[in-house]
């Protein structure tokens, strides 16, 4: 799985400009508010779900946001959704529960994790994800978070969580 040093090599040659910020460790949402209070950009909360077909999913939304689990499925096509396993989420995305993000897409070449983009996020002018660890927080331009995804070949399905309507791109 890819290291922080590497995630950050590879934002680099890239193009993506990313402003680590490092932290006591913060496993939740709710936690570290004096932290995010001194990082500008929005700030997310990031659901790594499995729906009982065996589709994994994940969820990255505005730390506000309310995902409703159970209307969701309908939404996007899934099945009944459930939190995965922290097992899973090591062999998915190369991380340990507190530090999911969506950067860690950078360790699923073969896409078998869907991702689900809120449309807070997607006209955020930043972005601020975990760097695979929960030690630190690294803000991204959504430029620069769009050329992340493209790099790791990930369109995500944006979705519009108040309205409960997929927004299409552009």
């Amino acid at each position: 799985m890819t290291s922080r040093a590497e995630l950050e090599a590879f934002l680099d040659a890239h193009g993506v400009d990313h402003a680590p910020v490092e932290h006591a460790a913060v496993f939740r949402v709710g936690e570290g508010e004096e932290i995010k209070a001194a990082i500008p950009g929005a700030h997310t909360k990031n659901l790594f779900l499995k729906d009982h077909r065996g589709q994994l999913w994940l969820i990255s939304a505005e730390q506000g946001t309310q995902v409703d689990l159970k209307a969701l499925p309908a939404l996007i096509g899934s099945g009944r959704m459930s939190f995965g396993s922290p097992e899973r989420l090591v062999e998915a995305l190369g991380v340990t529960p507190g530090s999911v993000t969506a950067l860690a897409l950078i360790n699923d070449p073969e896409h078998k994790v869907r991702f689900v983009l809120d449309a807070v996020l997607a006209r955020a002018e930043q972005v601020n994800f975990h760097p695979l660890t929960n030690t630190a927080t690294s803000t991204l331009s959504q430029a620069g978070f769009r050329r992340f995804l493209a790099a790791v070949g990930v369109a995500p399905l944006i979705v519009d969580f108040e309205a409960m309507e997929i927004v299409p791109e552009g």
